[in-house]
């Protein structure tokens, strides 16, 4: 097996993490490939150094160490690649992680193949009108107001016809697998990250009609943004980064992604031991 390790450089721990987890794949005679960029922290390791695109090539598995964040941003940098994802947690939360900064013994099931794929759904981001683009999400698209005093008019259409309008911050549209992300933190449920459904979640409606959606993933959904009053653009991000400003009227086409990307996971309910260590605090 050869696996590609991406450290987040900027994390305290990244750089002992790191040194443990390739002993330990090392140990297990995986072949083990690191970031050209990060070269000046591992001298004389017995690892390959190279490019991303030729490393998302050459692995079997991408690894990663660092949060939730390091994950999306290689998730964000790999979805056209087909490889699985793990992350090894040394972040607050590490939600989407199932590999603890402790639990080195996991990297030893993962080069031996006592593992399981979980298959987990996309969104597909469009941008019609002024501005026009197109993205992917893991996680989530947040669309929303880009000045902190005022609110926003919020349209949601499905299949073209109108389900939601109310005025607010913004909305957020999830996948299963975001629905524990800045879905939850505005209101909306927890899924079952093995469903495939969208999650529409109101942010700070100033209604008490608005509550979350959940779609089947068949939907295809148009929102819109607008405002009496300046300034006349919005924001949208994409699993939290890089926000795009978007003018008013601008429509926003929400689908889910014919293309998914694979997680690791080590056993059946890894979502639920998460859910109750780390959400519920215990």
């Amino acid at each position: 097996m050869t696996v590609f390790l991406i450290p987040n450089i900027s994390k305290e721990d990244a750089v002992s993490t790191t040194l443990r987890a390739v002993k330990t794949l090392r140990a297990v005679n995986t072949k083990v490939l690191l970031p050209a960029s990060v070269q000046a922290y591992f001298p004389e390791m017995p690892v390959h150094f190279m490019e991303n695109a030729a490393a998302y090539q050459q692995c079997d598995v991408i690894v990663t160490v660092g949060g939730d964040g390091t994950i999306l941003h290689t998730a964000q940098q790999s979805f056209g690649y087909g490889k699985p994802l793990l992350g090894i947690n040394i972040g607050r939360m590490g939600f989407l992680a199932t590999v603890e900064a402790d639990e080195m013994e996991k990297l030893e099931r993962l080069a031996k193949g006592d593992f399981r794929l979980d298959q987990r759904a996309l969104l597909s981001v469009t941008v019609n009108g002024k501005n026009c683009f197109h993205q992917t999400a893991l996680n989530d698209v947040v669309i929303g107001k880009s000045v902190l005093s005022k609110t926003v008019e919020v349209q949601i259409f499905c299949d073209d016809i109108l389900v939601n309008h109310f005025q607010g911050d913004g909305v957020v549209v999830a996948t299963p697998t975001g629905s524990t992300a800045y879905s939850l933190s505005a209101g909306g449920p927890i899924l079952d990250a093995r469903i495939n459904a969208i999650v529409v979640t109101p942010i700070c409606a100033h209604s008490l009609t608005s509550a979350p959606l959940v779609l089947s993933a068949e939907r295809k959904l148009k929102i819109t943004l607008s405002a009496p009053q300046e300034p006349h653009t919005a924001l949208l991000s994409c699993d939290g980064r890089n926000p795009q400003t978007i003018s008013f009227y601008d429509t926003v086409d929400v689908t889910l992604s014919d293309k998914s990307i694979s997680l690791v996971c080590f056993d059946e309910a890894d979502q639920f031991d998460a859910i109750d260590t780390k959400l519920k605090g215990r």
